[in-house]
């Protein structure tokens, strides 16, 4: 925060100059890009604009329409100006000041979070113009697959599988020896307070030669996939010996 004995005038003349800039005519770009990260990370949210002649006659408001206050990361009058900042983002974002003169006010967050999942805008009051820029943090986990009992109707036994910590919405699905994609019914999902996804399911098998199955879960828009494979002895089973070991960043989860 930049301590200023005018502080409150200085920041109501800010906040006021945003707000009068903000209901005039406006150009407003979307570039439809999305920033993809996952929590803990440092991301770039770009942003370029007309090289300003005078960097002290120039303001940029970084700010997340959808958050009260919605104000990001404002730089105004060669200084940055975080007195209305949003705490959320509090000694997590910087401009990179040796690039302003040359037009460039890029966003850096750091330590991103599920909560900071949104659309960012970046706003020249002087050009009126305002550029879009999605961000979406997403998160990924390995599942776990157990054998869960007897199903006696079809003497198949039945396996379950669970994987916490996803989001944004995953699918989850189970693979034969083949390769081939099992019908399992629907996923169950629930989320936490942050929106992130636990999800499950249950599949009933036969045993057969090809014992060994595969439960993935995967989400497209941040490119994870996780799996866990598990292994069904072909015999009479009577009780259960669970034991579990890695290979190749996968889960082999075997029953004798």
């Amino acid at each position: 925060m930049i301590h200023n004995p005018d502080g409150f005038i200085s920041g109501f003349f800010i906040s006021l100059i945003l707000l009068i800039h903000l209901n005039e005519g406006q150009q407003e770009t979307d570039s439809s890009q999305t920033i993809r990260a996952m929590p803990g990370d440092d991301v770039v949210l770009p942003c370029h604009v007309d090289p300003p002649q005078d960097l002290s006659q120039f303001t940029v408001e970084w700010g997340r329409p959808d958050l009260k206050p919605r104000f990001v990361h404002v730089w105004h009058n060669q200084k940055e100006y975080l007195a209305d900042q949003n705490k959320v983002f509090k000694g997590r974002t910087s401009l990179f000041n040796d690039k302003l003169k040359d037009g460039n006010f890029s966003l850096k967050l750091s330590d991103v979070r599920h909560s900071d999942n949104g659309r960012y805008r970046c706003y020249n009051p002087k050009e009126k113009t305002e550029y879009f820029i999605q961000l979406l943090v997403g998160s990924a986990s390995s599942p776990g697959a157990s054998l869960s009992g007897l199903d006696v109707s079809s003497s198949g036994v039945m396996l379950d599988c669970s994987a916490a910590g996803w989001y944004p919405e995953p699918e989850m699905f189970w693979l034969d020896g083949d390769g081939n994609i099992m019908s399992a019914g629907a996923a169950e999902k629930s989320t936490d307070p942050d929106g992130v996804y636990t999800v499950s399911s249950r599949v009933t098998v036969e045993k057969r030669n090809n014992n060994n199955f595969t439960c993935r879960v995967q989400q497209r828009d941040i490119n994870q996939s996780r799996e866990t494979h598990i292994h069904v002895p072909g015999g009479r089973i009577k009780h259960f010996k669970h034991f579990s070991y890695f290979t190749n960043g996968s889960v082999w989860s075997c029953f004798r």
